[in-house]
C-alpha cells in the first residue's frame, strides 16, 4: 500500500496532540487530570471498539455482566486488593457506618457475582465478561492523554473453569487478543510471561505460583508466539501474559493480557459442585482482549497517524459533489450510504481538490461529477491514493459494508 507523504508525518505525531487535533478527546482542568473526556468523533472509535469486542466475545461463548463502580471496603480485604495493591487504590470513602472503595479492578465484582448461583462441572467454563470503569489512583507527575489515566474503561472478563480447562481457555483468550490486533492494524506487539519477583507485594504462596507459571508458559510454548520472562511484572494474585506496545517515542506500555489465578478461588470460597457430587474450587482466568479503551485508542491514533481501518473511523465515505449540480445526487447517494450502515457525510464546500486534501483521514471518496450523475454511477478515491474507475453506485456501497462489517483493514479487495 503506498502511503502518502503527509501521512508518514503524521504517523510521527503524539496521540496527546493528534488526539486533540483529530477531535477525539480533550481534557479540562475543571474535570481534573488523568480524567479525558471523549469528542464525537473520539466516542465513534470508542464504541466501535467496543461493539467489536463485545461481538467476539458473544460468538465465543461469553456472557455479558454489569457490576458497580463502588464496593465496600470488606471486598478489597477478602481479594487482597488493600493489602497489596492499596498504593494504586483511591482512599475509601465514609459512607454512613461503612467504607466504600472506587473500585481498581473488575475481578472482585465477578468473583462475587459466581458466588451468588451454585453451579456444577457441566456449567464450566463460565465465561463472564464486562467492560466496566475502575479507577487507579496515579499521581499527576505519570498522568499523560490517553495512556495513563485515573478513570479507566475496561475490556474486562474472568473464566471459571476446571484445572484441566485452563490451559484451553488461556489459548483461546490469545487467539481473540491475536483476531483483535489484526482487525485493528496492531502490528508491533510482543509477548511476555510476567512472573513475580522478590518484593514483598506478591501473595505468599511459592506452590500456586509455580503451579499458574508452568500453565502459562505451555500455553505460550503451544501458541508458538515468541516471548520472554519478566520477573517482577506479576498481578499480586498471580503470573500474566501480557501483550507489549510502543509508543512513538519507544515507551512499552502492556495492552491486553491473560493471566491464572489460584488465589481469589481461594478467597472468596468459590466452588462448583463435581461429577462426584462433592465441591470443587474453580480456577479463575482473566483476560483482556484489548485491554482499556483509552489506552488501546492511544496505540491505534500513534500507530496509524489518524487514518485509521474503515471500519474504526469516525467518517468512512465523504461525499464529494464537483459542482452545485450533483448536489442533489449526492445528497441521494448519502442516504444510501447511510441506510447501509456507513458513517458518511456531503462535503460541498470548496474546490475539489481543497476537499479532497481535508478528507485525505477518511477511507473513502465518492466524487460525483456530470458523467458519474447521469449513469448512476460513482468515481471512488481511496485514502492511500488509488482512484477507482466509475461504478454503479450501489456496488461501491455494498463493497465498502462488506469490508467494515467483516473488519477487514483492507480498503479495496478485488
Amino acid at each position: 500500500m503506498v502511503i502518502r507523504p503527509r501521512l508518514e508525518e503524521i504517523h510521527m505525531y503524539d496521540h496527546r496532540k493528534l488526539g486533540r487535533e483529530l477531535g477525539l478527546f480533550d481534557t479540562d482542568p475543571l474535570i481534573g487530570a488523568g480524567l479525558p473526556y471523549w469528542l464525537p468523533d473520539g466516542a465513534i472509535v470508542r464504541h466501535s471498539l467496543e461493539e467489536y469486542v463485545r461481538s467476539a466475545e458473544r460468538r465465543a461463548g461469553y456472557q455479558h455482566v454489569y457490576s458497580p463502580v463502588l464496593g465496600k471496603r470488606e471486598l478489597y480485604e477478602i481479594s487482597g486488593h488493600l493489602a497489596h495493591y492499596d498504593d494504586d487504590m483511591f482512599p475509601p470513602m465514609d459512607l454512613g457506618a461503612e467504607q466504600v472503595v472506587l473500585r481498581p479492578s473488575l475481578c472482585p465484582h465477578h468473583a462475587v457475582m459466581y458466588r451468588s448461583r451454585s453451579h456444577s462441572y457441566r456449567e464450566l467454563p463460565l465465561r463472564m465478561a464486562e467492560l466496566g470503569a475502575m479507577y487507579r489512583s496515579e499521581l499527576s507527575g505519570v498522568l499523560g492523554g490517553l495512556t495513563r489515566v485515573r478513570g479507566i474503561q475496561l475490556n474486562d472478563a474472568h473464566i471459571f473453569c476446571t484445572l484441566d480447562q485452563v490451559a484451553d481457555e488461556a489459548t483461546g483468550a490469545l487467539a481473540l487478543i491475536g483476531s483483535a490486533y489484526r482487525a485493528m492494524g496492531i502490528g508491533n506487539a510482543r509477548y511476555r510471561l510476567s512472573l513475580p519477583g522478590p518484593s514483598g507485594k506478591y501473595v505468599a504462596a511459592p506452590d500456586m505460583w509455580q503451579r499458574a507459571s508452568k500453565i502459562l508458559s505451555e500455553v505460550l510454548d503451544r501458541s508458538g508466539v515468541r516471548y520472554e520472562a519478566v520477573e517482577g511484572e506479576a498481578a499480586f494474585y498471580g503470573p500474566k501474559i501480557d501483550i507489549q506496545v510502543t509508543d512513538h517515542a519507544g515507551r512499552e506500555s502492556t495492552l491486553s493480557t491473560v493471566q491464572v489465578d489460584f488465589y481469589q478461588p481461594e478467597q472468596f470460597d468459590l466452588h462448583y459442585i463435581g461429577a462426584d457430587g462433592a465441591k470443587h474450587r474453580p480456577v479463575m482466568v482473566h483476560r483482556s482482549i484489548i485491554g482499556s479503551v483509552e489506552r488501546v485508542v492511544a496505540q491505534l491514533i500513534e500507530e496509524h497517524g489518524g487514518a485509521f481501518p474503515a471500519w474504526l473511523a469516525p467518517l468512512q465515505v465523504a461525499v464529494l459533489p464537483i459542482s452545485d449540480a450533483e448536489e442533489p445526487a449526492a445528497a441521494e447517494l448519502l442516504d444510501r450510504c447511510l441506510a447501509a450502515g456507513l458513517r458518511a457525510r456531503v462535503v460541498a464546500e470548496g474546490s475539489l481538490a481543497a476537499r479532497v486534501r481535508e478528507n485525505r483521514l477518511v477511507p473513502y471518496q465518492f466524487i460525483l461529477g456530470p458523467a458519474e450523475t447521469a449513469n448512476g454511477d460513482v468515481a471512488v478515491r481511496l485514502r492511500d491514493g488509488r482512484r477507482l474507475p466509475a461504478q454503479p453506485a450501489d456496488n461501491a456501497v455494498a463493497r465498502i459494508r462488506a469490508l467494515i462489517e467483516a473488519n477487514d483493514t483492507h480498503l479495496w479487495t478485488d
